[in-house]
């Protein structure tokens, strides 16, 4: 390999790994981890075991995109099977674990009569104990929290598990991922550290620092037979010189899906970042990981999907951000681990917890947390939070995939922040059921009318309507669609005109500019250029 310097090229994936399968929040966090191996995990490869016929048909289907079906290539079944021993052999813990949880769920079913359950500790599962606290909640009906941090601290949080693929990608069409584990293959790189490795970062900065690789192989100890596809990642062509923006309005970029970019001469803001690459050719105009600043102040997350909070994103950016703000929630509920213990963990040094209209200052501008309902199928969930941001009186909202269900919370948030300039809203209106998402942390099977009643769905279109109503903005963007290609290996959406996420937007939209507001629905990239105090509106793109 040579001495000269070189960059890292802008497409080369940092694509995150748990046990071989794609990490996302679920499978870092101790207690969601145990759940998702034994009930996800393991049920995907038997059930492949059983028919690879059937799941290499359904993964072609339309119908059954997105389903828990593997998408292995023939063939390969070895390999699975091998898999499957070493998962049953390094996850051991974890096995023990989740079934430690259900037996700890069939306890307090059986014996929380709403009777003291102070005599229930001594028959709290051995590998629990000094790791839960038994309560009831106000209908008497008893359950667990865990001590979430110690959790981190114990064996069940083992970064021997975690890992990274790098490989080069030359388009922006991926399989479906969160079914499929990842098998070796010719052209990629599998490098055995965890997620706070200090060589994720080196590698990082080589986008747009160039250096010498021999530096990066002794940090990532990429072994001699391998240095030569580690080589390939690498050019001497510069990337394009990013212009960092200087003006003096609010400058506002769409990367697609849920990921904003605001920035000024003073600060940059980026929310719920999801970015997509290039080096290649695409068939829609995009914005890149090529068009982020080299500092990014604050970095907003709204919830805890993976749509939203994506590794592969945020830990090549990580020598990037300052700060990252999270819904402040602690509740050590199984179903809602907390953000802040999890982005701590893997090498976030500064992230704080934003709760319900609680703001944070800074410069000229402010960010306040506002309540998010629905989307998270009529489960207690808190690690999820809405943002408004107001930079010299011009006030901004980012509301995600919320479902606005009572008109009457937004009454009384606007009585405190006062109407909107801008609203960016999530209409993804039909959603997953359920269990597609929290199926292994569910305690008892639900009927399947009952789970198909409890979505993962944002607003439609009268729900949008009474937020225009309620806040009057100026503008409302609709985004979080998941229509982008680059989000399909997560979403697996492919919308058509039919669709009921389209039809209630397009509603929206043309109501809403009946009235006289600008709408739209967002796709691909978007710029939008505001004046700070004049209020005054460009639009370049």
């Amino acid at each position: 390999m040579s001495d000269k310097k070189v960059y890292l090229k802008p497409n080369v994936v940092f694509e995150p790994l748990f046990d071989n399968w794609y990490a996302w929040p679920h499978l870092l966090s101790p207690a969601t981890a145990a759940m998702n191996i034994t009930k996800r995990h393991l049920s995907i490869i038997d059930s492949y075991l059983q028919a690879p016929a059937f799941h290499a048909m359904a993964v072609k289907a339309a119908r059954m995109r997105g389903g828990p079906f593997m998408d292995v290539e023939e063939g390969r079944i070895k390999e699975i099977r091998e898999l499957r021993d070493k998962t049953l052999a390094t996850q051991d813990h974890m096995i023990r674990l989740a079934d430690a949880i259900a037996t700890l769920d069939e306890l307090l079913r059986n014996e929380g009569q709403g009777f003291s359950l102070e005599p229930l500790y001594a028959r709290v599962p051995e590998i629990l104990k000094g790791y839960v606290e038994l309560f009831y909640d106000r209908n008497n009906n008893a359950s667990f929290r865990f001590f979430e941090g110690l959790l981190y601290d114990s064996l069940y949080f083992d970064k021997r598990s975690q890992s990274l693929a790098f490989w080069v990608t030359n388009n922006d069409s991926r399989p479906f991922v969160f079914s499929t584990p990842r098998l070796e293959a010719a052209d990629v790189l599998h490098v055995n550290i965890p997620f706070d490795h200090p060589a994720i970062d080196e590698l990082a900065r080589m986008k747009r620092t160039p250096q010498n690789p021999e530096d990066i192989i002794s940090l990532l100890d990429i072994p001699e037979r391998q240095e030569t596809l580690f080589d390939s990642f690498f050019t001497t062509d510069p990337p394009p010189v990013y212009k960092r923006y200087t003006g003096d309005k609010i400058r506002m970029r769409y990367f697609g899906h849920a990921c904003i970019l605001i920035e000024t001469r003073d600060v940059s803001i980026l929310i719920d970042p999801v970015i997509s690459y290039y080096g290649y050719y695409s068939d829609i105009e995009h914005f890149s990981f090529a068009d982020l600043p080299d500092q990014i102040d604050f970095v907003l997350i709204t919830h805890n999907h993976p749509d939203h909070v994506l590794f592969e994103t945020l830990l090549p950016l990580r020598h990037k951000i300052g700060t990252i703000l999270v819904p402040g929630s602690h509740t050590g509920r199984l179903e809602d681990p907390d953000l802040r213990l999890l982005l701590n963990r893997i090498g976030f040094d500064r992230v704080i917890g934003v709760g319900e209209m609680e703001t944070v200052r800074f410069s000229d501008a402010c960010i306040t947390g506002i309540p998010f309902t629905g989307e998270h199928s009529d489960l207690n969930i808190l690690s999820k939070s809405c943002y408004v941001v107001e930079i010299s009186g011009f006030i901004l909202a980012f509301l995600s995939d919320s479902r606005l269900l009572e008109p009457a919370l937004y009454r009384h948030v606007q009585k405190k922040i006062g109407d909107l300039d801008v609203v960016f809203l999530g209409m993804e209106c039909d959603g997953a059921p359920l269990t597609w998402f929290y199926g292994p942390l569910i305690t008892r099977k639900l009927s399947r009318d009952r789970d198909e009643s409890r979505r993962l769905s944002g607003s439609n279109c009268a729900e949008g309507l009474s937020l225009v109503d309620i806040f009057r903005p100026k503008e409302i963007y609709v985004y979080a669609m998941g229509q982008e290609p680059w989000l399909e290996f997560l979403t697996s959406i492919k919308y058509t005109d039919e669709s009921n996420p389209i039809i209630q937007s397009d509603k929206l939209i043309k109501e809403c500019r009946e009235r006289g507001i600008i709408a739209e629905r967002l796709f691909g990239e978007k710029e939008l250029l505001y004046e700070k105090k004049a209020l005054e509106y460009e639009m370049v793109r």
